[in-house]
């Protein structure tokens, strides 16, 4: 298992170095220090997951991850002292897997990077799902209309459609959402979730047919409706 850190702190990397090592051993850890050289890492070394610093010496890391996630969709964790509220949907919505906020607790950090490869090993197994005008393939991410519109998909917001899916017609609570994708409902997981659900509204809009597809139920979650309804 290999995690790639792109950080230009030599603080913070040793101590993500000594965590790895005591409480996760089979990892096998490499750093860079500029946003060029992660780049060139990802790419050359094949890693299971990232973790990105945004504040990064030679270029915004805002920009790393967006030539990331066209050269691919490896899991990505962003860990930076950047906490506004904009800054973390901007994260999520150019494709990051989770977003940690600087300080951070160790112990927190290793959990949610076992959540995401524990996840990604269950979301290789390849499914089919299928839920009114829509088919899913939970392996590549990708949800065809009944056009024949292939459209692609993030990693999250596939296992997010996927749930929906499985409920079809139910409403499938945000506690629930957020520990499918998390592992655990956190503060902001609601707004987070926000996020994902609006992409993914977006990019099935592109079609006409499945317009309003995902309905919000206030307070509660979200649900999929087998027949897309307009007026919602």
């Amino acid at each position: 298992m290999k995690i790639l850190v792109v950080e230009d702190d030599r603080a913070i990397v040793d101590y993500l170095e000594l965590a790895f090592r005591v409480n996760m051993p089979e990892v096998e850890l490499d750093t860079a220090r500029f946003g060029a050289e992660g780049l060139s890492k990802a790419q050359s070394g094949a890693p299971d997951l990232i973790i990105l610093d945004l504040g990064l010496p030679d270029t915004d890391g805002f920009d790393v991850l967006k030539e990331l996630r066209k050269i691919s969709q490896v899991l990505i964790v962003v860990l930076t002292a950047r906490s506004d509220e904009s800054d973390i949907v901007k994260g999520l919505e150019w494709g990051a897997d989770d977003y940690v906020v600087k300080p951070f607790r160790q112990m927190e950090l290793l959990a949610r990077v076992r959540t995401l490869l524990r996840r990604q090993a269950v979301s290789n197994e390849p499914a089919i799902l299928n839920c009114g005008t829509l088919t899913l393939d939970t392996a590549r991410n990708i949800v065809t209309t009944c056009k024949g519109t292939a459209i692609d998909l993030t990693r999250t917001e596939g296992m997010i459609l996927a749930q929906l899916m499985r409920y079809d017609g139910h409403v499938v609570e945000h506690g629930k959402l957020a520990e499918i994708i998390w592992g655990e409902d956190y503060p902001g997981s609601i707004n987070a979730l926000r996020v994902y659900i609006g992409r993914l509204r977006r990019k099935l809009e592109m079609d006409d047919d499945s317009s309003a597809v995902i309905k919000s139920k206030a307070g509660t979650g979200y649900l999929i409706a087998s027949t897309p309804d307009r007026s919602a």
